[in-house]
């Protein structure tokens, strides 16, 4: 079976997508659109080349894909090796019970869909095939929370609070394409299952200017400030780091803690930051506002007795519009603009 692409004959695309807004600002082509991509360097497909130079030293690197390898950037992999590639078509239980019985045949299977699917479709097959058996196998995702103008058929904006609860599995959400490529080795070299938010296409290089090294279950201060901590995952790195210089012009000093493991979460770093007296802690990631990042940190905050003045930047608790991703993110709050004018505010409190 053939991916199936995005266009008026996807049978994937989302019968959400008449909801969005006819106006000038909201009709354009970007859907699905290059992450605040602006002025920095990209790099293609980082998750599909760091699976092939991978596999170009392990035999036991195999890749699996629900119909959308081009979508998940698993089609690099498919073409540089088409022997150990496996199109399961439309059938996401079956992608993973596949993978599930690749790795006890004792491959490394990486199984690649959107995080929809992977999150509400599979949940089960997951849970029972692959974590209660502690199997190695990895699960690549793209379009987690807002990264998809295509409407709540699509935007997963609530995988993380599904998966944060279910047993033996590690969860990584990173921030950019040197990120994804580093995960992507770091997570190949663990025993047991993963679940890896991804970012596809022509993917922002952040994190390199910074000399940054992913750490599986560690957090890093990408750097320091006296008034404001934010601390941060995935794109909304991304976001802070641009955030944080925008408020530097307006005389606040605001700190970066990059978060890229959710489960397990880096508590004891969290919470030592947390606890340095007078700064705002401030949350901020693409995910609902309920059983992400910001309640995890919320969380480990109380139980360590730490007081801090605490808030969140999130999605709301409800399903979103379809339209422009650009227009999406300054509606709900995720652009530059808004979050600086959202900590402005909560600092004049």
């Amino acid at each position: 079976m053939k991916d199936v692409p995005f266009g008026p004959n996807s049978r994937r695309k989302s019968k959400y997508a008449a909801r969005a807004v006819p106006d000038e600002k909201r009709a354009t082509s970007a859907m699905i659109a290059s992450l605040d991509a602006e002025g920095r360097d990209t790099i293609a497909a980082p998750f599909g080349e760091a699976l092939c130079a991978l596999a170009s030293q392990r035999d036991d690197i195999v890749g699996l894909s629900a119909d959308l390898s081009k979508y998940t950037d698993l089609h690099v992999f498919a073409a540089k090796y088409p022997d150990r590639f496996y199109q399961m078509g439309m059938a996401e239980q079956v992608l993973i019970s596949a993978a599930a019985g690749l790795a006890r045949e004792g491959f490394t299977p990486w199984a690649t869909t959107y995080a929809v699917f992977a999150s509400r479709r599979a949940y089960d097959f997951i849970c029972m095939a692959i974590a209660e058996e502690n199997l190695p196998v990895k699960i690549a995702c793209a379009l987690p929370g807002l990264t998809t103008g295509y409407g709540p058929s699509h935007q997963a904006t609530e995988d993380l609070a599904i998966f944060r609860g279910m047993p033996n599995l590690t969860i990584v959400d990173p921030c950019d394409a040197l990120e994804t490529m580093q995960a992507t080795h770091a997570l190949s070299a663990t025993p047991g299952p993963a679940y890896m938010r991804l970012l596809r296409g022509k993917v922002p290089n952040v994190l390199g200017e910074y000399g940054y090294e992913f750490k599986l279950g560690r957090a890093k201060l990408i750097h320091d400030g006296a008034d404001v901590l934010f601390i941060s995952s995935g794109f909304m790195t991304m976001r802070t780091i641009d955030a944080a210089k925008a408020l530097k012009d307006d005389g606040i000093d605001c700190a970066v803690l990059h978060v890229p493991t959710i489960k397990p979460l880096d508590e004891a770093t969290i919470r030592a930051e947390a606890a340095r007296t007078g700064r705002l802690i401030v949350t901020a990631e693409n995910h609902t506002i309920i059983g992400g990042l910001g309640e995890a940190v919320g969380a480990s905050l109380m139980r360590a007795g730490v007081q801090a003045r605490f808030r969140q930047i999130a999605l709301p608790d409800e399903f979103l519009d379809a339209g422009a991703l650009p227009t999406l993110h300054d509606q709900y709050g995720l652009s530059v603009p808004r979050i600086t004018a959202q900590v402005k505010e909560w600092l004049d409190e």
